[in-house]
């Protein structure tokens, strides 16, 4: 959500008082005496190593740590406590005992407590050290639950005989861990109380008073001190428009960096190669391809690396985009090279590609290309002779040299590591960089995409080529398991072929899931015995993969058991059964690209997930089949991901914002970032001076082009 704090008094910043917008951005520079907030924490060495787990080194860490919620707690007074009801209530001790107890494992602290309503009785469980800790005369606040004649405390702070009343303010709840709970993180913060005004202000007055936003320290005082709900929402609001802000202008400083002084190979249009191409092509393109052919037309006309990541639908043809995009590179004059994370995926597109090209030169460069064809390959790669190519992370390694490579199409991109992507740009010929159209056949939520791929520009493809059946898909428990290979027997006498996906390639003593070895040799034996049944997955070499992914193209098998290798790539019209055995334990995005393999020709297809039926995962897939929607509620239950950097799955992760709930603020952030580095592509002017050392401190190196 985000907050309205357009009445919000921005008193840190002015001294009090609602501001307009100029008095906000004349307002004085207070100055931080940063340093302090580098002492160490006041606690002991366990303490200290919880506190390591949270992040928290320093007093300036320990500030940052912000409460996930604050809890505005009824007050009470004893007298009105009514049973099973949580309150908070403010006491003084009268007297503090440990009771007996016949459990070995329960220890029972009780004490006496009195305030103006009368007396009563609380307890604490297992906190023996209270006992001794605790003295008569202390005033506390207590938060837990009357039951049994006893409040029992769940929380409890000591405070000062003149503090306000039961319910005088909110509760700042911090996330913990083993060995500091929330409550001990309480009173460290509360110990340090206004070491938050030695923060660094990164964000210009002139840029806080157009968003609206409040000072860093004086958003952390409403975060941990909240003078109401109000207050604390705007606090919580600045605080994680900056982590966003900072993350967004990193990537358009990456994105900037990255092409700043480099040109790439202008590709116009020749109307030849790709003219002749698209006149034999048996179908037409959708309006989406269309689209982004000529978009990306566009891109490589201009002499600047284009950056693009193409996503789509399952089946939406995003291979003969990327061909075109090839092709236009090849009648330039320049080369361009397909890049797949695996041996199978680059075969499966190398075949796709040679049938639809059989006038273009063309060749496929994997791991396991012997030694010969290798030695062949290298040398018109280096001449020039041949204008495509195909491969996996072999077209990156050190003997590979290209003569003019102008474009990188990058498959699956996520698979690859940014010094991996990053290693194709060496490969281009003197000063120039290549082209590089990224692909993936997963849909990316815009919340992903502007925080893990904000450095890249974006085409959909949604539009699926015409004739396209939906696909008919449920989940399935064991009871129905018998009802469901019927099914599939219905369906192959028909003339129609299956897969049946196994999470693992061989059987596990630890995992009790259903492996692709057995599971073929126990349907080749029962369920299918009537029917050809073959073997795939990623520890077969090269030869026997490509065998089997023959046979079954060829309609030479009925049946194909095997692991996930076959996700992507893989293109089978007359397929149209796709078993999923232990569809728990794959992402939603696995399964609904899974799922792609069949509904690729004429007739009705099937997906049946062996699985929990109260799976929320296999629930939903089973009702949605559009890609962008389930990769939108993959996001939502995967959770956070890593930080800006190699790794490229995942939301990153921020201290106080949480995405998708925050995505309004992420497309604030990102509107302002890109109007920040518009007016200053390199942050250099010197009112941006503590801002750029901010978003380095945090990001550093990856806002520079990694060196090749």
């Amino acid at each position: 959500m985000v907050a309205d704090f357009s009445r919000v008094k921005f008193s840190a910043v002015i001294g009090g008082g609602d501001a307009t917008i100029d008095q906000l951005a004349a307002a004085p520079i207070r100055w931080p005496r940063p340093s302090l907030l580098r002492a160490p924490l006041p606690v002991g060495a366990k303490t200290l190593e919880a506190a390591e787990r949270l992040g928290i080194r320093d007093l300036g860490d320990l500030i940052e740590h912000v409460p996930v919620t604050h809890e505005f707690r009824a007050g009470r007074q004893i007298k009105q406590l009514k049973a099973g009801e949580e309150a908070t209530i403010e006491v003084e001790l009268r007297s503090i005992s440990l009771r007996p107890t016949r459990r070995r494992n329960l220890r029972i602290v009780e004490a006496v407590v009195l305030d103006d309503s009368g007396s009563g009785k609380a307890v604490w469980f297992n906190q023996q050290w209270l006992a001794k800790q605790l003295e008569p005369g202390t005033h506390l606040r207590l938060f837990g639950k009357m039951k049994g004649g006893a409040f029992q405390v769940k929380e409890h702070t000591v405070i000062g005989a003149s503090e306000g009343g039961a319910d005088s303010g909110p509760i700042s709840v911090y996330p913990g861990t083993e060995g500091l709970k929330s409550q001990r993180l309480r009173e460290l913060v509360d110990a340090v109380r206004g070491i938050e005004l030695n923060v660094i202000e990164a964000l210009p007055g002139r840029f806080r008073a157009r968003e609206r936003l409040m000072g860093h320290a004086d958003a952390l005082s409403e975060m941990h001190f909240p003078s109401d709900q109000r207050a604390s929402a705007a606090g919580r609001e600045r605080l994680a428009f900056e982590e966003l802000f900072l993350q967004q202008l990193a990537l358009g400083l990456r994105r900037r960096r990255r092409v700043a002084g480099r040109s790439a190979p202008e590709l116009p249009a020749q109307e030849t190669l790709v003219a002749r191409w698209r006149e034999r092509l048996p179908f037409e393109f959708t309006g989406d391809q269309r689209e982004a052919i000529a978009t990306i037309d566009r891109d490589l006309a201009r002499g600047v690396p284009m950056q693009r990541l193409l996503m789509g639908e399952v089946g939406s043809g995003k291979t003969v985009v990327a061909l075109s995009a090839m092709l236009r590179a090849a009648e330039n004059g320049g080369q361009a090279a397909l890049m797949a994370p695996t041996e199978t995926l680059a075969e499966q597109h190398f075949a796709t590609l040679n049938a639809m090209l059989p006038e273009v030169p063309l060749a496929l460069l994997t791991g396991s290309t012997p030694a010969a064809r290798r030695k062949e390959i290298l040398a018109r790669l280096a001449t020039g002779e041949l204008p495509l190519i195909v491969g996996t992370h072999a077209l990156i390694e050190e003997p590979v040299e290209f003569r003019n490579l102008a474009l990188a199409v990058v498959d699956e991109q996520h698979r690859f590591g940014v010094r991996q992507r990053a290693a194709l740009d060496a490969k281009a010929p003197g000063e120039l960089l290549p082209h590089v159209l990224h692909m993936t056949a997963t849909p990316i939520p815009r919340t992903l995409a502007l925080t893990g791929y904000g450095d890249l520009d974006f085409t959909q493809i949604k539009e699926l080529p015409r004739g396209r059946r939906p696909i008919s898909t449920r989940v399935i428990g064991d009871a129905q398991r018998e009802d469901a290979y019927e099914q599939v027997r219905e369906q192959l006498r028909a003339g129609r072929q299956a897969y049946v996906v196994c999470p693992l390639v061989s059987e596990s003593e630890v995992l009790q899931v259903r492996a692709a070895t057995v599971e073929y040799e126990r349907l080749a034996a029962g369920e299918f015995k009537d029917f050809r049944v073959r073997l795939i997955h990623g520890q077969m070499p090269s030869v026997e993969k490509a065998a089997a992914m023959k046979a079954f193209g060829d309609h030479e098998a009925d049946v194909l058991v095997a692991t996930s290798v076959i996700e992507v790539g893989i293109d089978v019209p007359n397929a149209t059964v796709m078993i999923i055995e232990d569809a728990d334990r794959y992402g939603i995005s696995q399964l609904h690209q899974l799922r792609g393999r069949v509904g690729r020709g004429e007739h009705e297809s099937f997906c049946m997930l062996f699985g929990n039926p109260a799976s929320r995962r296999l629930r939903a897939v089973a009702a949605e089949r559009d890609g962008f929607k389930l990769a939108q509620v993959d996001l939502e239950l995967r959770g956070a991901g890593e930080e800006l950097g190699t790794r490229q799955s995942g939301l990153p992760r921020f201290r106080v914002a949480v995405l998708p709930e925050d995505n309004l603020l992420l497309e604030r952030a990102n509107l302002a970032a890109d109007r920040l580095l518009t007016e200053d592509p390199a942050l250099d002017a010197p009112e941006q001076a503590l801002l750029r050392d901010s978003v380095i401190g945090r990001y550093g190196e990856e806002i520079d082009p990694i060196p090749a």
